[in-house]
C-alpha cells in the first residue's frame, strides 16, 4: 500500500488514546473493534499511517497568534531557531514563535507538552500493535508492519531523548486509571540500548528498498541510519561526565560511542542503496539548477528518509504544504517571507578556486551552492531579477520591488535580511489567491550527503583525518567545488553548514557540539542582515551589514537549561520523577 495515500480520518478513531499532556491518557475505542483492525489488511495499513504522518511536520508550519493555539501547536520549522534562516514577518515574533525564541518559560513548557504528548501517543499505538501481533495473519505485510513498528518506537524515543534526555521507557500500553505502575526516567545508557535494539530489529525485518508504488516506506537503510545517528548523538562531548545519568553518561563514553557510530555508518554504506545525485553541468547556472533540483526530486537515489507530501499539493484535504507561498518574494505575491536566509549564513559560503572575496562585489565567485540556496539582489528566479536593493536619490531611498509590501494587508511581510530562499522552493509552483493547492516537495529527514558528512565527523574525532577529508571532498566534488588539501574542525563544521543548509540537522548540530547557548543567543550571535543601496547619481552600490534587530538580546535568548526541555508537570507528579534542571512550574 502506497503510504502517500491520505489518512482515512474516520479510522483515526481506532487509536485508543488522545493527545494530551499525560502520556498514558486513554480514550475508548470508538466504532471499530480491535480484532477487526488486526485482522483486516487495509485497516492495518491505515493504523500505521499516523506513525509516518507525525514523525515530522516538515514545511507544514503554523505560527499561532493566541495563547490557546500556542498550547495546542508544535508546528514550527526547527531551523527558525538557529541562525541560518529566520521569518521576516513581524507578527511571528509577537506570537508563540517569538515567545519561544525569547526563552519564555511558560511557552516553552506549553510547546514541550504538545511535543511530548505527540511522541508518546505514537508509542502507545505501537505498543498496542505489539500486544496484538499474534492476531495478525502471518505473511509479508505482518513482517513489514512489525519492522515499521520497531523503527518508529525507536524513532519516537530518539526524538524524546534529544529533547528531554532520559525519559520513561514504556514497552506496553498503560492506563493509570486501571493500574498504579510508576515508571522511572531511563539513563542515557538505557536510552541508547532501547533505541538501538528496536532499530536493529527493524533493520532485520525490513527490505533494503521498495518498488516505486511503496516509495517512502521505512527501509533497512533508514533503520541503520537511526542506529548511526543514535551513537553519534551519544558520542557528543556535551553529554559526557554528567551528574545525573538521565542527562548524559556519568563517565566518558564518547570514544566508545564513536566506534559504534563508525560501524553503523559503514553498515549503511555496505547496503549500496544510496549515492550522491551527480551534477553534469559546469557553468554556474547549470550547477545551480541541477543542485536545486536534488531537493525537488522525491525519493531520489540520495534519499534515506523523507516525509511524503501529496503530489497535487492539496493543502486542505491532502498532505501538501505552503512552502512556496510562504517563501515567495513580493513580486510573486508573497506576503509571509517566512524563510529568509541570514547574512550569518551567507558569510559561510567560501570562494571558488581562483577567486578572492571582494566586499564591493560580494556575490561573485562564491561556492556554487550559494547560487542554488540563496536568492540575492540581482539573481534571477523564475524569469524575475530579484530587486532587493534601495535606490537613493538625494536624501530619499526607494525600496526595490522585493523589499516592498505586496497587497493591501498591513501585516504583509518582505525580507528583513536582504535575501530569499532558493533551496527547496519550486519555480514552477503556481501561487495565486487559491490557497487550496500549495506545494508538494517532500521534506527530507536524512539523505546520503548527510551520512557522508556524519561519517567524516566521526572519523575526524577518531583521529582518521584522511578518511574524513575524503568524505568531505566527495560531497564538495559533487557540486564542482575544488577539493580541500587538508581538513580542520572549522572546515568540517562549515561544510555541514553549507551542504545541509536550512535542514533540521543544522539545528541539532548546535546541541551536539555544545554551542547552542553561544549560537542561539542574540547577544553573542545576533542575526545579521544586508542592506544594499544604489546611488542614482553615480550608480555606485553600497553594501552594509548590520544587526537585523536593534535589541538582539531581547529577540533571541537561549539558556543552558534549554538543552533539555521541561517534562510535563503532570508526569512529574504522577511518576515522582525529577524534573530537568532549573525548570520551575509556573
Amino acid at each position: 500500500m502506497n503510504i502517500k495515500k491520505y489518512i482515512i480520518y474516520g479510522v483515526i478513531a481506532i487509536l485508543p488514546f488522545t493527545s494530551s499532556s499525560c502520556l498514558f491518557d486513554d480514550a475508548p475505542v470508538d466504532k471499530i473493534t480491535d480484532n477487526y483492525i488486526w485482522e483486516t489488511p487495509m485497516l492495518l495499513d491505515e493504523y500505521v499511517l499516523p506513525w509516518y504522518r507525525n514523525m515530522n511536520n516538515g514545511f507544514s508550519t503554523f505560527v499561532p497568534t493566541s495563547i490557546a493555539l500556542v498550547k495546542s501547536s508544535s508546528r514550527y520549522y526547527m531551523p527558525w531557531f538557529g541562525d541560518q534562516i529566520v521569518p521576516s514577518k513581524t507578527d511571528y515574533y509577537n506570537a508563540g514563535y517569538g515567545d519561544l525564541l525569547k526563552g519564555n518559560n511558560q511557552e516553552i513548557t506549553n510547546w514541550a507538552t504538545v511535543r511530548w504528548a505527540n511522541y508518546y501517543t505514537q508509542i502507545q499505538a505501537i505498543n498496542r500493535l505489539f500486544e496484538n501481533e499474534a492476531k495478525i495473519a502471518a505473511g509479508e505485510q505482518k513482517e513489514r508492519i512489525l519492522g515499521e513498528a520497531h523503527f518508529f518506537r525507536a524513532y519516537y524515543y530518539y526524538m524524546l531523548w534529544r529533547h528531554w534526555g532520559g525519559v520513561m521507557l514504556i514497552n506496553k500500553t498503560f492506563d493509570p486509571l486501571k493500574e498504579n505502575t510508576k515508571f522511572a526516567r531511563a539513563s542515557y545508557s538505557e536510552m541508547v540500548t532501547a533505541i538501538v535494539n528496536d532499530a536493529k530489529e527493524a533493520a532485520n525485518r525490513l527490505p533494503a528498498y521498495y518498488a516505486s508504488t511503496d516509495a517512502g516506506r521505512i527501509t533497512k537503510g533508514a533503520a541503520l541510519m537511526l542506529i548511526a545517528k543514535t551513537y553519534m548523538w551519544a558520542s557528543s562531548e556535551y553529554y559526557q561526565n554528567k551528574s545525573n545519568d538521565y542527562l548524559g553518561f556519568t563517565d566518558d563514553q564518547s570514544q566508545a560511542m564513536l566506534e559504534k557510530a563508525k560501524k553503523a555508518y559503514e553498515d549503511l554504506f555496505e547496503l549500496n542503496q544510496y549515492s550522491l545525485v551527480q551534477i553534469a553541468g559546469t557553468s554556474v547556472e547549470d550547477i545551480k539548477k541541477e543542485y536545486r533540483n536534488i531537493f525537488l526530486t522525491k525519493n531520489s537515489q540520495e534519499s534515506i528518509l523523507e516525509v511524503q507530501h501529496s503530489n497535487d499539493g492539496n493543502y486542505d484535504t491532502g498532505y501538501g504544504h505552503k512552502l512556496d507561498r510562504d517563501a515567495a518574494a513580493p513580486f510573486f505575491t508573497g506576503t509571509i517571507a517566512a524563510y529568509t536566509p541570514t547574512q550569518n549564513h551567507v558569510d559561510e559560503y567560501g570562494m571558488r578556486d581562483g577567486y578572492v572575496y571582494d566586499s564591493n562585489n560580494p556575490y561573485e565567485g562564491r561556492d556554487y551552492r550559494f547560487y542554488a540556496n540563496i536568492l540575492y539582489d540581482g539573481s534571477v528566479y523564475n524569469g524575475h531579477t530579484m530587486d532587493i536593493h534601495y535606490v537613493r536619490t538625494g536624501n530619499t531611498e526607494v525600496a526595490g520591488e522585493d523589499l516592498t509590501q505586496y497587497g493591501e494587508s498591513e501585516t504583509a511581510a518582505y525580507s528583513r535580511t536582504g535575501y530569499y530562499m532558493g533551496k527547496f522552493v519550486d519555480e514552477t509552483q503556481k501561487i495565486d489567491k487559491d490557497e487550496t493547492y500549495a506545494s508538494k516537495q517532500n521534506y527530507i529527514i536524512w539523505r546520503y550527503a548527510e551520512a557522508l558528512l556524519d561519517y567524516a565527523e566521526v572519523m575526524f574525532r577518531l583521529g582518521d583525518n584522511g578518511t574524513a577529508l575524503a568524505k568531505v571532498n566527495e560531497v564538495r566534488s559533487r557540486v564542482k567545488m575544488h577539493t580541500l588539501p587538508s581538513l580542520t574542525w572549522e572546515e568540517l563544521v562549515n561544510e555541514r553548514r553549507i551542504e545541509l543548509a536550512f535542514e533540521e540537522t543544522t539545528y541539532w548540530d548546535m546541541f551536539r557540539w555544545g554551542v547552542a547557548v553561544e549560537k542561539m543567543n542574540g547577544e553573542t550571535n545576533p542575526i545579521k542582515a544586508m542592506k544594499i543601496v544604489v546611488n542614482s547619481a553615480n550608480g555606485q552600490t553600497r553594501y552594509t551589514i548590520s544587526n537585523m534587530n536593534r535589541f538582539p538580546k531581547r529577540v533571541r535568548y537561549f539558556e543552558e537549561k534549554q538543552y533539555y526541555l521541561p517534562i510535563p508537570w503532570d508526569e512529574i507528579r504522577y511518576h515522582g520523577v525529577a524534573q530537568n534542571p532549573e525548570w520551575r512550574e509556573m
